[in-house]
């Protein structure tokens, strides 16, 4: 009987030996830097640092461009200041009328206007008689 359980207790061992070398096994293809989830885990966080980076880099020229934005406005404020002030001048200033000059005492007729009875065709087919007679 002592035999027996020296056997089973030989073969217990074994068995947990084995399933410790299957585990350590799975355990070290699990954490391989090149096809696992080691592998994984080091790619996302070389991605992490590159966006973190890119997101630093994006934040800098956004505050310059918002630098940029208020000098630009704070500009236009005073251009646009300014030109109401002229604007507001120009209504304290006389009207002046442009001096008449002799070649320009000759009028000019306007064109008789034609009958608008009639739709449009026959109102332009009128003037044609009229101009022709």
């Amino acid at each position: 009987m002592e035999l027996v359980a020296d056997i089973l207790l030989v073969a217990g061992a074994l068995g947990a030996g084995l399933y410790c070398f299957v585990l350590a096994r799975r355990l070290n293809r699990f954490n391989d830097l090149e096809k696992g989830v080691g592998g994984a885990v080091a790619v996302l966080s070389a991605q992490v640092d590159d966006l973190s980076k890119t997101l630093s880099s994006a934040r800098a020229a956004s505050d310059g461009s918002n630098a940029a934005l208020d000098d630009l406005t704070g500009r236009a404020e005073s251009v646009a200041a300014r030109l109401e002030l002229l604007m507001a001048s120009l209504h304290d200033l006389p009207d002046a009328t442009p001096p008449e000059t002799p070649a320009s005492t000759e009028r000019v007729e306007p064109a008789k206007p034609v009958a608008s009875a009639g739709p449009m065709f026959v109102r332009h087919e009128r003037a044609q008689q009229g101009a022709q007679q």
